[in-house]
């Protein structure tokens, strides 16, 4: 028995608690990441963003998700082979560290260089943290879907935290801080896993047995497949009577070597049929995640762009609250979470609970600066002087005159061009002969214009105030004195009301959503497994697949109002809400489960490279979710937003329709797994 079975916390391994927050730093440093890469690229230079199209973004976040899906495989099969669990994970804490503090610099080298690590380092950390888990519980197999279940709230409290605070900080003081916040945490669990992996005994450690080649594992993979075909016909509840009818042909001398031939061909049987029905929920995960991974791709647009994320007066206030109740209140019960960890460890473990403890502090620090800026944040409508290029063919109105007319037609008319008010400068060539009359060049209107600002300093009536618009599209926001004297492109404003009561939700924000719900339900679908209630592998996958289903149905009728092509649009956020929930709980019916399956199926010296190749199908989605999101706009320009969210509605459901079909053999070839 290892330690980590023999140290118990809430009924399981203390090493699995080890795990979780191993886990929850890590996964808090790729979705912070991940939270503002598609707003970074596609923000304008005004706020430090790199002003790339939509689908330029959408395609580096398919190669980028897709990449970091497909290495695990390359990390899966050198830890089984050659490096052991534990060391792989150390590695891919230490180059995910190095690929986050590479992005923090932004420059272009920098950036893609920090890419590049991360996706490298995803491969050795991923698979092999849930191999640990899996190992830690020994013949304790019933208790693995539970544990997996909570091991799952540890990625999803890091996705918490990584999207509210890195997606925070990263729209609103930098992007550089965004990324750079991302990557403390995963030094932190890095240090925390080092000090504290002898919990885990000999489960993670490198392989005693020379390690075998590439060659030989696939080798053994057609040798199992050659059983399989073998032993067509033979059926787990009579296999000793087959084999005894085998055996009875046999000479007394030979029969007891082909009894054990036999058994071990059966043995086969069973593992093939196994890793077979493993290869089935991989192949149907690739629908469920090709639709949910819009979440970081075309729902962040559409929550950037066609969301109202405005709130004012009472909803503004509540929000405020609520969203400071939703940071604080998760954390401090992972921190009891921590505390409880701490009794049970400490002793033994004192260096990497010092270190836990550490990162600790400094999240609960970042979050109460982050509830402090928020209700000290005030919203500012200011009054400025918009100019703006116009045609010579455009139409303007003429000062005392009874119609609109083009600025050709007036200049034509030779009346006087100080009567029209609104024109404040004009460049044009006029090219004028007996036959024709030609203008080219442009004019420049003013006008007074209204905006909103949003900052935590306090200004007053008929202040001035330097603003900058950060995207070309009169998206406004506050510079302060130093920051507008570099800044060639400020315009000046004056303050004409003060909101108190008005705040914008950040793009980002809805993010969090989904690891809050997961928090919220994991415990009570952690329980209903363990129960008398709980369904088979495949009709969990029919449950999944079907709520994600549901969830972009109710995205696709609350974008019926958005004309086809529209760039904008102000659709109510409580769609985008009731999207996020019902994709949190298909994915509790599919994710952890899938995890803890993968385990429990495969034979033990394959198991890491087995999660490899449960990645891979991940990896596969994740590209395609991509790919697919970039072409929102195109998708939508000819059949609405409508029509582009019911693709993915149609998609799981079809899916999850015939995996019902499939659940009885399935549930066969499992040979007993539950």
């Amino acid at each position: 028995m290892t330690s980590a079975q023999q140290n118990q916390l809430f009924g399981h391994p203390a090493g699995l608690f080890i795990l979780f927050f191993t886990e929850m730093w890590e996964r808090f440093s790729y979705y912070g990441m991940r939270a503002i890469l598609v707003l970074f690229l596609v923000s304008a230079a005004g706020l430090g963003g790199w002003e790339w199209t939509r689908g330029q973004a959408l395609e580096l976040y398919a190669t980028y998700t897709g990449l970091v899906y497909i290495t695990p495989i390359i990390g899966g099969f050198l830890a089984d082979r050659f490096l052991g669990f534990k060391l792989a994970v150390l590695i891919g804490a230490l180059l995910m560290t190095l690929g986050h503090a590479s992005m923090a610099f932004e420059t272009e080298t920098t950036f893609y260089l920090g890419i590049g690590l991360l996706i490298i380092g995803n491969g050795f950390f991923k698979p092999n943290i849930s191999s640990i888990v899996g190992g830690i519980y020994g013949k304790e197999e019933h208790k693995k879907d539970g544990g997996y279940t909570i091991f799952y709230m540890g990625i999803n409290a890091g996705a918490f935290l990584g999207i509210l605070l890195c997606g925070y900080i990263g729209e609103k003081v930098g992007w550089s801080y965004g990324f750079g916040l991302a990557g403390v945490f995963m030094f932190f669990g890095m240090l925390q896993f080092y000090f504290a992996q002898k919990i885990f005994g000999t489960v993670g450690d490198k392989p005693k047995k020379q390690a075998e080649s590439a060659l030989e594992v696939f080798q053994e993979l057609e040798e199992i497949r050659n059983a399989e075909a073998q032993l067509v016909g033979f059926d787990e509840d009579n296999v000793k009577q087959k084999i005894d009818e085998e055996v009875s042909h046999a000479s007394e001398e030979d029969r007891h070597s082909l009894m054990k031939e036999l058994k071990e061909r059966f043995r086969k049987k069973i593992s093939g049929d196994r890793l077979l029905v493993i290869t089935v929920l991989a192949f149907f995960t690739i629908f469920f995640w090709m639709a949910f991974e819009q979440a970081g791709g075309s729902m962040t647009i559409f929550a950037k762009d066609y969301t109202n994320r405005i709130l004012s007066g009472n909803a503004a206030t509540t929000f405020t609250i609520v969203n400071a109740l939703m940071a604080i209140v998760p954390l401090a019960i992972i921190t009891w979470v921590l505390l409880s960890l701490f009794k049970a460890t400490f002793k033994h473990y004192g260096i990497s609970n010092l270190f836990l403890g550490a990162s600790f502090v400094i999240i609960w620090g970042v979050v109460l600066w982050m509830v402090n800026k928020d209700f000290n944040t005030n919203a500012y409508e200011v009054q400025f002087t918009y100019l703006e290029e116009r045609e010579l063919n455009d139409v303007i109105p003429i000062l005392g005159g009874d119609h609109d007319q083009t600025l050709t037609d007036y200049i034509q008319s030779n009346e006087a061009l100080g009567s029209a008010v609104a024109i404040k400068s004009f460049d044009a060539n006029i090219n004028a002969t007996k036959d024709s009359f030609k203008i080219e060049g442009y004019y420049t209107v003013s006008t007074e214009t209204l905006t909103s600002i949003r900052h935590d300093s306090q200004l007053a009536l008929d202040d001035e105030v330097s603003i900058l618009d950060i995207d070309q599209r009169g998206s406004y926001i506050y510079i302060d004195a130093e920051e507008a004297k570099s800044i060639p492109t400020t315009v000046t404003a004056k303050i004409v009301e003060v909101k108190d009561t008005e705040i914008e939700v950040a793009a980002s924000w809805f993010g969090i959503l989904n690891s809050l719900f997961i928090i919220l339900f994991a415990p009570i679908f952690s329980k209903i497994w363990e129960s008398k209630y709980n369904p088979t592998a495949p009709k969990k996958f029919a449950l999944g697949l079907a709520l994600l289903g549901l969830g972009f149905a109710a995205l696709a009728f609350g974008s019926m109002s958005i004309p086809n092509g529209a760039e904008t649009a102000s659709v109510s956020m409580v769609w985008l809400i009731l999207a996020y929930l019902l994709h949190t709980l298909g994915e509790l019916a599919v994710s952890p489960v899938g995890l803890s399956y993968v385990s429990k199926l495969s034979p033990p010296r394959l198991v890491s490279l087995m999660f490899g190749v449960w990645f891979t199908a991940s990896a596969i989605a994740n590209f395609m979710a991509g790919m697919t999101g970039s072409y929102i706009d195109k998708i939508s320009e000819s059949v609405g937003l409508t029509g582009f969210f019911l693709i993915f509605t149609i998609l799981p459901l079809g899916a999850a329709t015939i995996m019902l079909f499939l659940n009885k053999l399935l549930v066969k070839k499992m040979h007993g797994i539950r």
